[in-house]
């Protein structure tokens, strides 16, 4: 049975996908010979601040360009951030039923932490890992190791809900089931490339796949 419940942050269960393509767009301006689209933003979103930007300027120093990108995210943050319907419902719930709650991201601990209080979810989650916390981002499993110890979890109750398939490798490196979420940028097509253990259209429907409630059509889609 399922007792800790990971869980991705941007583009999970925080609503940032605007903020973070604003954010590129800001810093990236001039950067590069053409500029670059959302597009591309999008298909690359999910890893390391500091990869995305060596990716996209095609530079190895790119202090100034991670600067530039976090100035301009912190005062955008309030305005342009937003929780996906129902997490805040889900996570009550399953802590209720006496679950741990965990968030491994590649998000830097201070905007995590500013998220997840903006959006009044702070106090579900018993550890969180960010960033600053592991030496090798998703898809590694160090962060997924780490908050298991954290929660002195064992991997055989746990799983990792993401949008990427840097959540769905790493929670397969960790050797736990994913589940993918369908509301992600990147669409079906790609989660479903990656073989996630489960795919939910609604996060109420995470209920059931961690044993809570019955499963009936369409609730979740085992992939594996």
């Amino acid at each position: 049975m399922i007792r800790t419940v990971l869980f991705d942050l941007d583009g999970t269960i925080l609503d940032t996908n605007e903020l973070i393509i604003q954010s590129f767009l800001h810093a990236l301006e001039g950067v590069t010979p053409e500029p670059v689209t959302r597009e591309q933003i999008i298909s690359n979103m999910g890893g390391a601040l500091v990869d995305q930007m060596k990716f996209f300027s095609g530079r190895e120093d790119v202090d100034d360009l991670v600067q530039k990108y976090r100035a301009y995210n912190i005062s955008k943050h309030d305005e342009l951030v937003k929780g996906f319907p129902y997490v805040e419902e889900v996570l009550a719930e399953m802590r209720s039923a006496g679950l741990r709650l965990g968030v491994v991201t590649s998000k830097a601990r201070m905007t995590t932490e500013m998220g997840l209080r903006l959006c009044g979810i702070a106090e579900y989650f018993d550890v969180l890992v960010t960033l600053d916390d592991v030496k090798r981002p998703k898809p590694d499993p160090e962060g997924i190791h780490a908050a298991l110890r954290a929660l002195a979890s064992a991997p055989d109750a746990a799983m990792m809900v993401g949008d990427s398939h840097y959540d769905i490798e790493a929670a397969r490196n960790a050797g736990i089931p994913s589940v993918a979420v369908a509301w992600s940028l990147k669409g079906i097509d790609y989660l479903q490339a990656y073989s996630p253990t489960y795919i939910i259209h609604d996060m109420r429907e995470l209920l059931a796949v961690v044993g809570l409630k019955s499963y009936s059509e369409g609730i979740a889609v085992a992939k594996n």
